[in-house]
């Protein structure tokens, strides 16, 4: 156990009014027995309904839990950067506010930041088995084909919300463009494009159905906005390799 370890969790959330106080609750008693330095970073993206409620009120009772709030919806990705931005320990760990993980499997990732592990320090989940319905997991099998193919990223399972790495590394590829569902594509391109970073570890994690809520995903304006991130995206990528070129010339 690394008693030494200072991290911030974040949690993007949207109309997670059922979900997020048992996610902040079950992150507070795993932190805690850990004995570990942490702040809880909750993004409320623009809710409608009590979510930000919800964690003002966790917030006025525990000065580890920090609410950033979008006044409205501006996207996955945009929540998550700014959480990131505003994280101020060593490490920065993601999970989602609609209780599809289990916090505790951060047990299998810590022992990776210890500093005398040789490994690399970026650790990132991929759902052992995935508890989605059917039109769900079948989006992401496409989406993960369609982002190997466009962009060349090779990971298990791009966007699963369990992720572990240094603050230093997020700061050193910022900025993060995305502000939809292509934020962990393009997260972790930059990360495999960043010099002299040992390879991602990649581990599984349990996932588990949503119990409130409705996911937003498959909503057609996220699916569209992904589209056109994704071509920003590829149009960066050709930039950045045609200066390398001109600079070895």
């Amino acid at each position: 156990m690394n008693h030494s370890l200072s991290l911030s969790v974040v949690i993007p959330a949207y109309n997670e009014a059922e979900n997020i106080g048992r996610v902040i609750a079950n992150a507070v008693d795993y932190l805690s027995d850990r004995q570990m330095q942490y702040e809880i970073i909750v993004v409320n993206d623009g809710s409608v309904d009590a979510t930000k409620a919800i964690v003002m009120k966790l917030a006025s009772q525990n000065s580890r839990i920090r609410l950033i709030n979008h006044p409205h919806n501006l996207g996955y990705g945009s929540a998550l950067r700014s959480g990131f931005d505003q994280a101020l320990h060593e490490y920065i760990f993601l999970t989602d506010g609609d209780g599809q993980f289990a916090i505790s499997d951060l047990d299998s990732f810590l022992p990776y930041t210890q500093k005398s592990h040789h490994h690399s320090q970026v650790v990132i989940g991929y759902r052992a088995k995935r508890a989605d319905v059917f039109v769900r997991s079948l989006n992401a099998w496409l989406y993960h084909i369609f982002i190997h193919w466009l962009l060349g990223l090779k990971v298990r399972d791009i966007d699963c919300a369990f992720k572990l790495f240094p603050r230093s590394i997020y700061q050193a590829i910022r900025p993060i463009k995305s502000d939809g569902a292509l934020f962990s594509a393009e997260f972790l391109l930059k990360l495999q494009q960043l010099p002299m970073l040992e390879p991602i570890i990649e581990l599984p994690v349990r996932h588990f159905p949503r119990k409130f809520g409705v996911a937003t995903g498959a909503n057609i304006k996220v699916i569209l906005k992904m589209f056109w991130e994704c071509w920003q995206l590829k149009q960066e990528c050709r930039d950045h390799i045609a200066i390398v070129d001109v600079v070895k010339t």
